[in-house]
């Protein structure tokens, strides 16, 4: 009976208290934001469900949490905290990404970079409210709206912060559908959201198989810290446009990154268990990853509008909020905004520019940042 009643005293439900309650309750939104509202489901799914994983209460003796060296989970996790899958995510990004419409108009990769004031300002904002330079500066990467570039950087400056950084970045790359189109609105008028933009010109195969060469090495030479992610990018993407690899790249764009993003987010998810989760740390990083989403979104905008002051052939200044990296969902985002005014408008292609060249900003900031944080 002693043995019995022992054994009750050690079950989650004996263990269970607020904190992880409230945990359990934020997987289940995740999942239920992922399966019944199509927001980013791939990720939110997977993270969602390792959000309840991290937070089954236990007691200590039990060697199976995500932080318990020798455990399972831990050794799942060596692959977040070494940095391991980000740079295999981008492979896969890079075999399933077409540089050709940014090839096409190289003027709208200046929206990419612009969009990037929103990483530096809130690094800034973090400063100042008191967080350590490290951790500023993984913070701040949350405004490239490019999740494994946030767990990129935060693994390498402030693993601590693994967690919320993670959820953060993946949850406002979700909610793009609702975030960017009221800042979108505010910034633009109904005259520049109905302008039509001319069709890219075609880009030769050619163009296409040189510049994952091309741009690997103009990357790496601006930012070799990150040659991790870059190499993976232009691999895959060489692989892709190649014409002689296509089972490599269709390997590396379906069952290697749908592989690497279920681990990934499973493992970012059971991360975050209450003790370390539900700290004001991660209250401040929530505010300043909505801010640097906000931010990036509207200088992406505002640029677009700078820009048409010099233009003979305007530019439509919504495809500038597809200066952040969430690639496709703010090109996306884009399209359904230009349609909401003209339903024959059509800014799609023209947003993948943008979009696109935020990938690349987003991992060179990372790789700035990096360099100036490494003592």
């Amino acid at each position: 009976m002693e043995h019995i009643l022992e054994y009750l005293a050690t079950t989650g439900f004996a263990l269970i208290n607020l904190k992880f309650s409230l945990m359990i309750i934020v997987g289940m939104i995740l999942i239920y934001l992922g399966v019944a509202k199509h927001y980013e489901p791939l990720l939110l799914v997977p993270i969602g469900f390792g959000v309840l994983v991290g937070n089954v209460p236990h007691v200590a003796r039990v060697n199976i949490s995500i932080y318990d060296p020798g455990s399972v989970l831990n050794y799942l996790y060596f692959g977040v905290v070494k940095g391991i899958y980000p740079p295999l995510i981008f492979l896969g990004i890079g075999a399933m990404t077409d540089f050709s419409t940014m090839l096409a108009r190289p003027l709208l990769m200046l929206l990419g970079a612009a969009a990037q004031m929103g990483i530096f300002l809130t690094f800034l904002g973090a400063l100042y409210i008191g967080f350590a330079p490290p951790e500023a500066a993984s913070i701040g990467i949350i405004g490239g709206a490019d999740g494994p570039t946030s767990i990129f950087l935060t693994a390498k400056l402030a693993p601590h912060l693994l967690g919320p950084i993670s959820i953060a970045a993946y949850s406002y790359m979700a909610l793009v559908p609702v975030i960017q189109p009221p800042i979108m609105k505010l910034l633009t008028t109904k005259k520049e959201r109905l302008i039509r933009m001319k069709e890219p010109r075609e880009v030769s195969q050619k163009e296409k198989t040189i510049f994952p060469v091309v741009g690997f090495i103009l990357t790496t030479f601006l930012a070799p810290a990150s040659l991790p992610l870059f190499s993976m990018l232009f691999l895959g993407n060489l692989l892709k446009e190649a014409g002689v690899t296509e089972r490599l790249a269709q390997t590396a764009r379906t069952a290697l990154i749908d592989t690497v993003t279920i681990i990934l987010g499973f493992t970012v998810g059971a991360s975050t268990q209450a003790n370390v989760f539900l700290t004001p740390k991660s209250i401040y990083i929530f505010i300043l990853g909505a801010f640097a989403f906000a931010v990036a979104t509207a200088s992406g905008v505002i640029f677009a509008k700078f820009l048409n002051l010099f233009l003979k052939d305007k530019i439509n200044p919504l495809i500038g909020a597809a200066g952040v990296s969430a690639v496709p969902d703010s090109a996306r985002v884009v399209q359904i905004v230009a349609r909401s005014e003209d339903k024959n408008n059509f800014l799609l292609m023209h947003a993948m520019a943008p979009n696109v060249a935020g990938v690349i900003g987003s991992a060179i900031a990372a790789g700035v940042l990096w360099h100036f944080m490494v003592p």
